[in-house]
């Protein structure tokens, strides 16, 4: 092999193996995580509970979130929803920035930190039941949704999952 061929096959070896935006993960001393999107630190992280009461006030914040995941589409994990408690089922309707990644469909129960933007907004009836089918409800649990909603939600850069099966 010469050496434009060995530095042709090197560059696209590297170009093959860049960093993929689904999933990497961090080794730490007693466990690890994933992570999905951008890098995320918990150092700074706040509650679901102190974001929301932040947002009472202000209409949109920068911010990381550590919460509980409560529900995750189940079509193919394009948004979540983030709570206080694992039995909590108000907080944050999640999405990705720019559909640019997705999370495990069954990680609901699961411990996270997101980072990103949250934000209250009114959702149609439209998108509502959309979500709702998304998550696998029922018919009849889909057709009693008749109101817009206003919902705290986050534009979430990055997602760090606690790998619990180490």
């Amino acid at each position: 092999m010469n050496k434009i061929t060995l530095l042709l096959v090197l560059a696209a070896s590297f170009t093959a193996c860049k960093n993929d935006k689904t999933a990497t993960v961090i080794p730490n001393s007693n466990s690890a995580f994933q992570v999905f999107g951008d890098s995320v630190l918990t150092v700074e992280a706040i509650s679901v509970k102190d974001a929301t009461e932040v947002l009472k006030t202000h209409d949109s914040i920068f911010c990381t979130i550590t919460g509980y995941v409560t529900g995750v589409c189940q079509v193919k994990g394009c948004w979540m929803m983030l709570s206080q408690t694992e039995k909590d089922s108000s907080g944050f309707f999640v999405k990705f920035k720019d559909y640019a990644f997705f999370v495990p469909k069954d990680i609901s129960g699961r411990k996270v930190t997101v980072k990103g933007v949250a934000y209250k907004q009114v959702t149609s009836v439209e998108e509502l039941r959309h979500y709702a089918e998304d998550e696998g409800k029922s018919k009849l649990e889909i057709d009693a949704i008749v109101d817009p909603r206003e919902e705290l939600k986050f534009m979430a850069q990055g997602v760090l999952l606690k790998n619990d099966q180490l």
